[in-house]
């Protein structure tokens, strides 16, 4: 399949290229390098830079492709950030979006697969999570990808656009060539291993007196190729609706860090500081409608593989990209 890819030299983005070109898929990148990474992007495909703020640019470069299906990795991502320029998130997370959303409908695109988030869920009822749980979020961050999740299904509803939503939970680990550079690093495995690489001093628990069986906070991590393989998954004709990516098992920060040290081999020390307001003690996803509708399982739900990969990738790239 011919498939269109926006920031495909980000995080996620970079190794669902690396994926999409490994089962045989033609690719397009469309990435205005922000964030992302031009060495991220794997030589295989085709890079336009460009800007989706950009509706001419953004139609031209879609038709010039050819490609009938599009991937939306683009968008801002910082939770905290939202909340203090709520401006940012609306315009490039809607509006935006909706510059894609048009051109892919203009082009012709049968299939459009959507980077979204468990962040649409807000401070869950029940967990683990599944689709059925409200959604309520409580950051502009999460408000931005739920008003596109409904963007999409009009889409669906009055075109015929085929798409599929994809809620992550926690992203991490890395391929052999692709792994996880941000310019501002909130990730916490990332920020633990960046103390086993000795460019940190300490690690910070955010929290020790959560109700949960060591006190911090427990969240559910999913290793970046299987996001990637559920994605190629959700390219299949016939797939539509909102799907959990998670492993269902969740862990807590100290097993994070407990894992961190098993698979670096070094000494990561830690300091405990207050709660952040709304974090909540325990997101899980429940992702049996993925497995059961996408046919999609994870391969690496171990926590020590995960942080094992990202680990070896940071070892071979301690700076990150060069770009």
């Amino acid at each position: 399949m011919n498939v269109f890819v926006t920031g495909g030299a980000g995080y996620i983005g970079s190794v669902g290229v690396e994926e999409l070109l490994n089962a045989g898929h033609q690719v397009t990148v469309f990435d205005n390098l922000t964030e992302g990474h031009r060495s991220a992007v794997d030589e295989r495909a085709v890079f336009v830079e460009g800007c989706l703020g950009n509706a001419d640019q953004i139609r031209e470069a879609l038709q010039a492709s050819g490609a009938v299906a599009v991937m939306h990795f683009a968008a801002n991502a910082l939770v905290g950030e939202s909340m203090q320029q709520p401006e940012k998130y609306f315009r490039n997370n809607v509006a935006n979006g909706l510059n894609l959303l048009e051109a892919a409908r203009l082009a012709g695109v049968r299939k459009f697969v959507f980077s979204s988030t468990c962040a649409t869920y807000g401070p869950p009822e029940i967990v683990p999570i599944t689709e059925a749980e409200a959604q309520k979020p409580i950051n502009p961050y999460g408000e931005s990808k739920l008003m596109f999740e409904r963007m999409l299904r009009w889409y669906h509803e009055i075109h015929g656009l085929e798409y599929v939503a994809l809620r992550y939970f926690n992203a991490a680990g890395a391929s052999e060539r692709f792994g996880e550079h941000h310019r501002i690093e909130t990730h916490l495995i990332p920020n633990v291993l960046a103390v086993a690489l000795g460019q940190r001093d300490h690690c910070e628990i955010y929290g020790t007196d959560y109700p949960t069986p060591d006190g911090t906070c427990i969240r559910d991590y999913i290793h970046i190729i299987d996001l990637a393989q559920a994605h190629i998954r959700a390219l299949e004709p016939g797939r539509v609706g909102c799907f959990n990516l998670g492993n269902g098992a969740g862990y807590s920060v100290r097993e994070v860090i407990d894992a961190c040290v098993r698979r670096s081999g070094k000494a990561i020390p830690s300091v405990e500081k207050p709660r952040r307001p709304g974090d909540p003690p325990r997101l899980v996803a429940d992702a049996r409608k993925a497995r059961t509708e996408l046919g999609w399982e994870p391969r690496f739900p171990d926590l020590d593989a995960i942080v094992g990969s990202a680990w070896a990738w940071h070892q071979r790239h301690p700076e990150g990209y060069p770009d």
